[in-house]
């Protein structure tokens, strides 16, 4: 009993220092969302309060944001926060999370990358696909 104890502590205990949130996603969505709007990394800093060096070092994958950046974030995003958790195990099914108001494009991304037959690049390349055409069927690229 003490050993199979020992082994789940230290199998619970070995996620003690993962991100638990997913500052490549984070990054991605903030750069995707400021080049559609046009906005500068300083005016979206003013926006969300949150300091234009600090947005660069999220959007290219260096930073690691405090709780209250990511809430300011997520936010502005319209994004829920749970979009970036992480994944801990093969077995666990990720629940695809998002708001109905959500940009089509934005839903079946989350939905791409919780799929577990595609690995996060065939995810990202098909999700890149997608807001393309969809893009240049729907007529508008601010269409959701």
């Amino acid at each position: 009993m003490t050993r199979e104890f020992s082994w789940r502590k230290n199998e619970i205990m070995g996620f003690k220092n993962e991100s638990l949130i997913s500052t490549v996603e984070l990054g991605r969505a903030i750069k995707r969302r400021r080049e559609e709007l046009k906005l500068s990394l300083r005016d979206v800093g003013d926006l969300t309060e949150v300091s234009a060096s600090t947005l660069s070092r999220i959007e290219n994958g260096t930073g690691r944001p405090d709780a209250d950046n990511i809430a300011r974030l997520t936010q502005w995003l319209d994004m829920p926060v749970d979009r970036l958790m992480t994944k801990h195990t093969a077995d666990h099914v990720e629940p695809v999370i998002y708001y109905p108001h959500e940009a089509t494009t934005d839903i079946v991304e989350a939905h791409l990358r919780a799929d577990k037959n595609l690995t996060p690049e065939t995810a990202n390349a098909l999700s890149e696909l997608f807001r393309v055409a969809y893009q240049q069927f729907s007529g508008s690229s601010n269409k959701k």
